[in-house]
């Protein structure tokens, strides 16, 4: 079993949530919830996995909050 953290965001134009993985080309996907983005997010893992393991082209490291005045 592999483990990829995605990163989540919201569109504010179409309400959709869209997921990515950082540094793994092509696995991003769109979804109207949570539940089906995580379900499409997986299926398109699996899918690209089947052409080999990924050449990751970054890692994901975190978040940080930045104050500006």
């Amino acid at each position: 079993m592999k483990t990829f953290t995605a990163v989540v965001e919201r569109c504010p134009d179409t309400g959709l949530y869209v997921g990515f993985v950082p540094g793994f080309p092509g696995a991003h996907t769109q979804a109207e919830t949570l539940d089906e983005l995580k379900e499409n997010l997986q299926e398109v893992i699996e899918m690209l996995l089947e052409d080999g393991e990924p050449k990751l082209e970054a890692e994901f490291v975190g978040t940080q909050t930045v104050m500006v005045a």
